[in-house]
């Protein structure tokens, strides 16, 4: 019997005996999401590379596989996973940033987890080990079936094996900064995204802008001259501390304050909300630290088609909803995958909503 059949096998135990599971690796995430009254189940022991071929630019690991193990093998190879995730932790696991739906800075330039994932092999909730999609683009059967799990959080299955596109990393990489207002800012980044400019990254805390060029030399270079402002030394740390918390925005972080993801188009002008806010993605994503009500945080951001999650608590009572609550429509549909995927609703109960 393989591990992942064995994991399977332990699954559906549960299943028989109705049994809350925890699903958990590393830990690194467990902040994201409500707590989970569930018998640990780890992931780690599906671990290792089950297949990569440089040539055709895809990899296929374990979900329990550390990222930084992952990493360093693309590195050995010039090549890198596109949507450049955040680990939080250097024991982070594949599975965990994709339970998440977790993607870094390039992420608008270079494409999402969901979207880089070619395929699964999951355990629902019913212990069957079942893949969906596979190792190329061009073969879709199934494919949806594999984005459901992105970001899922381990409620509609386990995560045993994935299959992801990776991309050659870029010749060189150079940041700019500029001096510039939020309002500036993301005028500036939405007009230069529809440019021929290699931008990789986008960026606005409060003071100035920063822009990431990654390609060729040459390219990079004419960019460079094209947009003007100064070249910022320290490029590399610079999007690493913003990826992982570390940047100076998020190292103030109390309990004055909660922190909040907010996902809007990325033209949308400032929201009006008290608090600090760096803005990430071209305008996208604008993490904000406030002690407004979790209720006016949301209703200016569904005014404009966007969402929130709650990342840091701060001064909200813990009972508020870690994401944004779903319309009824949308909320049934969720509800009938659960229970299409885990009947008996031992997948990480609770998770996303609070509730079983």
């Amino acid at each position: 019997m393989s591990p992942a059949e064995r994991f399977a096998s332990r699954v559906a135990d549960a299943y028989a005996a109705k049994q809350p599971l925890r699903i958990e690796g590393s830990g690194s995430k467990a902040f994201l999401g409500h707590p989970v009254d569930g018998m640990p189940l780890d992931t780690r022991e599906l671990s290792g590379i089950v297949a990569y071929e440089p040539s055709e630019l895809v990899i296929t690991a374990c979900g329990g596989t550390p990222l930084l193990e992952l990493q360093q093998v693309l590195d050995e190879r010039g090549q890198m996973l596109p949507f450049e995730p955040p680990l939080f932790s250097d024991q982070a696991t594949l599975g965990g940033v994709l339970a998440c739906g977790l993607s870094g800075p390039r992420r608008p330039y270079a494409g999402s987890a969901r979207d880089l994932v070619l395929g699964t092999r999951i355990v629902n909730g019913k212990g069957e080990l079942l893949r969906f999609g596979g190792q190329v683009m061009k073969n879709v059967a199934g494919y949806d079936i594999s984005r459901l799990m992105i970001g899922a959080h381990g409620t509609l299955g386990v995560i045993a094996e994935a299959s992801l596109k990776v991309l050659p990393r870029p010749e060189i990489e150079r940041t700019l900064v500029l001096d510039m207002d939020a309002s500036q800012a993301i005028e500036a980044m939405n007009r230069w995204a529809g440019q021929p400019i290699p931008l990789s990254a986008a960026m606005h805390d409060g003071d100035q802008l920063y822009l990431r060029l990654s390609g060729y030399a040459s390219g990079v270079d004419a960019a460079i001259r094209r947009i003007g402002g100064e070249e910022f030394p320290e490029s590399d740390g610079l999007w690493l501390a913003v990826r992982e918390h570390q940047h100076p925005f998020f190292a103030s972080r109390d309990d004055a304050t909660a922190l909040w993801r907010l996902s809007v188009p990325s033209t949308t002008p400032s929201l009006g909300l008290r608090g600090s806010t760096l803005i990430d993605w071209g305008g996208a994503q604008r993490w904000l630290e406030t002690d407004l009500p979790a209720d006016t945080v949301r209703a200016a951001v569904a005014k404009v088609g966007g969402h929130a999650t709650l990342y840091w608590h701060g001064p909200l009572p813990a009972s508020t909803p870690v994401f944004h609550p779903l319309a009824p429509t949308m909320e049934r549909l969720h509800q009938a995958l659960r229970e299409a995927f885990d009947p008996a609703g031992i997948l990480n109960p609770g998770r996303m909503t609070s509730k079983p």
